[in-house]
């Protein structure tokens, strides 16, 4: 049986060993303490990073599409990335993809056992024709849940690009993607709590490798989105702004 307690983000924080014992403002410290870790944790990774966009960048060009997978928060935070793509680049919902171990139900509730399927990931990447020409991107803090490791087996039969993210070191899913982003952030301020640093490092990895896609095949001129969806009143002041920062004529 596997040993969980030897992963990184199961490990006990001995700086949090007394958090239950704090005052409020002691508390916090603790945890901004910790937080400070996470930007240099995703600074050693950023060649890797800068990998995976590069690939993901021209499979868009060709066609091709990025596919989140994960379960739990891992699952979650693919989802938001996708979602927040058409509205900021103006591209269809196809495009960038979030697969969640459970299903869209599990968004908002945990689904017991979905992340331990070994055979579910297949199936839900399946039902969205993926395929060859399409990017692989599992997230798993840990790097060994089954969903994710799944799903990754079942891209690279089919020759498409894998990407790994994941938060612990010699993870299981780092060695067998094409890709490996690994942020280790250590142990969490709650042991095991991987949705504190795990889950900002693992959210500042998908903000990279989405934004530098889009920028990378046109979507944003300078540091301006040109292609943001106005659907509202601040975005379309934004688009007025941008479009008098750009020298374009507004039509309204």
């Amino acid at each position: 049986m596997e040993n969980f307690s030897l992963l990184t983000t199961e490990k006990i924080n001995p700086a949090t060993a007394h958090i239950d014992q704090c005052s409020t403002l002691e508390m916090v410290t603790l945890i901004n303490d910790e937080d400070k870790k996470v930007a240099a944790a995703v600074e050693r990774v950023l060649p890797e990073i800068a990998q995976a966009v590069d690939a993901i960048a021209e499979r868009f060009l060709r066609g091709g599409r990025l596919f989140y997978i994960g379960a739990g928060t891992s699952g979650r935070l693919g989802v938001l990335d996708a979602s927040e793509c058409p509205p900021t680049f103006g591209v269809n919902p196809d495009m960038v993809q979030g697969l969640i171990a459970g299903g869209i139900g599990a968004l908002i509730k945990a689904v017991e056992g979905a992340e331990d399927d070994v055979t579910l990931a297949a199936e839900d990447l399946t039902a969205k024709n993926f395929c060859a020409a399409d990017v692989l991107v599992g997230i798993t803090a840990s790097g060994r849940t089954p969903y994710v490791l799944g799903g990754v087996e079942f891209a690279k039969k089919l020759g498409a690009v894998t990407v790994g993210v994941s938060c612990t070191e010699n993870s299981a899913l780092a060695k067998v993607v094409d890709i490996a982003i690994t942020p280790v952030t250590g142990a969490e301020a709650l042991t095991g709590s991987t949705r504190m640093k795990a889950g900002t490092a693992t959210k500042m990895v998908l903000n990279m490798l989405t934004t530098a896609a889009m920028i990378k095949i046109g979507k944003v001129r300078g540091n301006l989105m040109v292609c943001v969806q106005a659907t509202n009143v601040k975005l379309r002041d934004r688009l007025k702004r941008i479009n008098k920062e750009l020298g374009i004529g507004n039509e309204g």
